[in-house]
């Protein structure tokens, strides 16, 4: 098989893991702020449903949420199996919305009360303070812990071989039981690559919110 073709296929498969990575940053984002002002709510019993869920969450490994969210429905309820990629997804949208939600709720709780309480003092509602006040401070803080959890899910893409998902780990690993090692290396090259990007982009955001200054 030449050069070429394999380079092809490894390409292909880091297709997949891009398209996870994008999913999951499409729909864990939002959610994972959602999930913030549950555990923020003066609700108590609310409250402790969310940070217990988070805590389960962040405190079993994802390849396990993974493996579950795949064969649950076959073993739990004699059901057919979900789509691999759609349960590598919904996995890694559950498992990284909790994460996102931890520093969504540690930039919200950073900023001083006295600027929430300025904005009542000037007749503004919880909704103008929090976008108006609050929303570009979070955003600066935030930004570094984000940079680093997104540069580790992109990384974590590769769990999906956990259920025979074909991304691009699982790929090379096949070419190296045929004798190629090369593969491997390009592997790393892919990864390598896209967390470099990530890093440039982290850099220019943190320089564009730099007159912002908290």
């Amino acid at each position: 098989m030449s050069a070429s073709v394999i380079f092809a296929s490894l390409t292909k498969s880091f297709g997949l893991n891009c398209q996870i990575f994008f999913v999951t940053l499409l729909f864990a984002l939002p959610l994972g702020l959602v999930i913030a002002f549950g555990a923020m709510s003066r609700f108590a019993p609310l409250r402790a449903l969310i940070k217990t869920f988070v805590w389960i969450i962040r405190g079993t490994p994802l390849m396990l949420q993974v493996i579950i969210i795949f064969y649950g429905p076959g073993l739990l309820w004699d059901g057919d199996l979900l789509p691999r990629v759609t349960a590598v997804c919904m996995a890694f949208v559950i498992n990284y919305a909790c994460y996102f939600s931890e520093i969504y709720r540690g930039g919200i709780q950073s900023i001083p009360r006295g600027q929430y309480e300025a904005g009542q003092v000037l007749g503004m509602t919880k909704a103008q303070i929090f976008f108006k006040v609050t929303l570009l401070q979070v955003i600066k803080r935030v930004i570094p812990p984000m940079g680093n959890e997104f540069m580790t899910l992109i990384k974590d893409t590769a769990l999906a071989n956990v259920i025979a998902t074909k991304e691009i780990i699982m790929m090379s690993k096949e070419y190296a039981t045929k004798g190629l090692i090369w593969p491997l290396f390009s592997t790393a090259l892919f990864f390598l690559l896209f967390c470099g990007v990530l890093t440039l982009l982290f850099g220019w955001l943190e320089k564009k919110m730099d007159y912002f200054r908290v």
